[in-house]
C-alpha cells in the first residue's frame, strides 16, 4: 500500500506478529546499501571513510544500515570521497524517515485507519490512542520499560498526537469507542492530568461522527472478555480487525474471524453505557476530581 489509499495484491495481510520498532524506511535502507556498496568498493573500512567525511564509523555504520537520516554534508562529501558519480546525490532527494512512533506492529493499521469508511475501538486497559490528551500521552511512554530516551519519547507523543488528526479531518468518517469505565477512574500520571482527560475526551466525543460508550463496573455480561479490538470497513466494503498484546500486534482478515469480532463488538454496544448516559458518568467522573 505504498501510497496509503488502498490495499494493493502485495500487500500481506496475512495474521502473524511482524517485528518490533525500529524500522528503517525503504529508502534509507536503499541509500544505506548504496553507500556501503560504493564504500567497499573504493576499498574503504568504515573507520576510514568516517574520517575521509567527518563522521564516526559509528554514525556511518547507522547510516548504511538505515538507521539515520545522512545530513547534507555526508551526502557531499561522501560523494566527493566516492567519486563523484551524482548517485548520492539524486537518491537522498528521495529519503523519507520511517514512521517514528509507531510500533512496526501497528504501522500497517495506523496506514488502513486513514482511509477507512468506519473504525470501531474497544478498550481495557488504556484510552484509546485517538482519544488520549498530550499528558496522558506523555503518561503512558513515562511508564513504559524500558525507559525512553528524550528524543524517543518526544518522537512517540509527536506520532499519537498527529495520528489524532484523524477526528478532526474526517467528519464523515463514523468513529465508535466502547471503553472501560475503570480507565476513566484510574489517575495515571495525576488528578491534573486526570482532569485536562476528561475535558478533552468530552470534547472530542462531542461531534456526531464520533460515539463513545462505556461499559461500567457494575455490568453483568461481556461479549469481549478476549481483550482490546480495533475493527474497520474499507472504501472497497472489506471489513479488517487488530488486536494488540504485550509487543505484538496482530492484523485479522480472515473473513470468518473478522465477522465473529463484529458480532462480539455489537454485542458489546448494547451491554455498554449508551451515549448519553455515558457522558453523564465522565462528568460525573470530572466532577469528583
Amino acid at each position: 500500500m505504498a501510497d496509503g489509499t488502498e490495499i494493493m495484491d502485495g500487500d500481506d495481510l496475512t495474521d502473524g506478529e511482524v517485528h518490533r520498532e525500529p524500522d528503517p524506511s525503504d529508502s534509507l535502507r536503499t541509500f544505506g546499501a548504496v553507500v556501503q556498496a560504493l564504500r567497499e568498493h573504493a576499498g574503504f573500512s568504515r573507520a576510514d571513510f568516517g574520517g575521509l567525511v567527518r563522521f564516526s564509523k559509528h554514525t556511518v555504520e547507522s547510516i548504511e544500515l538505515g538507521r539515520r537520516m545522512p545530513d547534507q554534508s555526508f551526502v557531499e562529501l561522501a560523494e566527493e570521497v566516492l567519486g563523484n558519480t551524482g548517485a548520492l546525490r539524486k537518491a537522498a532527494r528521495f529519503l523519507t524517515r520511517g514512521e517514528a512512533g509507531l510500533a512496526a506492529w501497528f504501522r500497517r493499521w495506523a496506514r488502513l485507519e486513514k482511509v477507512a469508511v468506519s473504525l470501531c475501538t474497544y478498550e481495557c486497559r488504556l484510552l484509546p490512542g485517538l482519544l488520549q490528551s498530550e499528558g496522558y500521552v506523555r503518561a503512558v511512554f513515562d511508564n513504559g520499560i524500558p525507559p525512553l530516551s528524550d528524543e524517543q519519547l518526544e518522537a512517540q507523543v509527536f506520532a499519537r498526537l498527529e495520528r489524532q488528526k484523524l477526528l478532526g479531518e474526517r467528519p464523515n468518517v463514523p468513529f465508535s469507542f466502547i471503553v472501560e469505565e475503570h480507565i476513566f477512574r484510574r489517575r495515571l500520571g495525576g488528578t491534573e492530568v486526570t482532569r485536562v482527560l476528561l475535558d478533552h475526551v468530552l470534547e472530542l466525543t462531542a461531534p456526531r461522527n464520533v460515539t463513545l460508550q462505556i461499559m461500567p463496573l457494575d455490568a453483568e455480561f461481556h461479549a469481549c472478555l478476549d481483550g482490546p479490538l480495533q475493527l474497520l470497513e474499507t472504501s472497497e466494503r472489506r471489513r479488517l480487525a487488530y488486536s494488540e498484546g504485550q509487543q505484538n500486534g496482530r492484523l485479522i482478515s480472515d473473513a470468518k474471524e473478522v465477522s465473529l469480532l463484529y458480532q462480539c463488538y455489537d454485542t458489546l454496544r448494547s451491554q455498554a453505557l449508551n451515549p448519553q448516559d455515558s457522558r453523564d458518568l465522565l462528568e460525573r467522573i470530572r466532577g469528583e476530581l
